[in-house]
């Protein structure tokens, strides 16, 4: 399994609750229905810091995501929320656990 960790700071607090819901509703569908995809969470840190992390199968699954990511940033036109490349850390999962959910 791979993930990609994506930090994008500076983002324009006052949008922060319109970024959360065209991730949820756009681009979230995207990545879901991109092969290996496994997971994905946003978090906002506040004072201005949000954060993603995607798992996929493969790298280049991973690798993928992250163009689908980038083009659905230009094309909602979201350069000025988030005016910041984000900084990228991908790599393969080597320690990984999810809590058995109990009956």
């Amino acid at each position: 399994m791979h993930a990609t960790i994506r930090r994008y700071d500076a983002v324009d607090q006052a949008r922060t609750a319109e970024l959360v819901k065209k991730v949820q509703d756009e681009l979230l569908p995207r990545l879901n229905s991109l092969p290996g995809f496994e997971h994905y969470s946003l978090i906002d840190s506040g004072n201005g810091v949000v954060s993603s992390i995607g798992f996929f199968d493969t790298s280049a699954q991973a690798d993928e995501a992250t163009r689908v990511a980038a083009i659905w940033v230009r094309d909602e036109k979201l350069e000025q929320a988030l005016p910041n490349a984000p900084e990228i850390t991908s790599g393969e999962v080597v320690v990984n656990e999810t809590r058995a959910k109990s009956s």
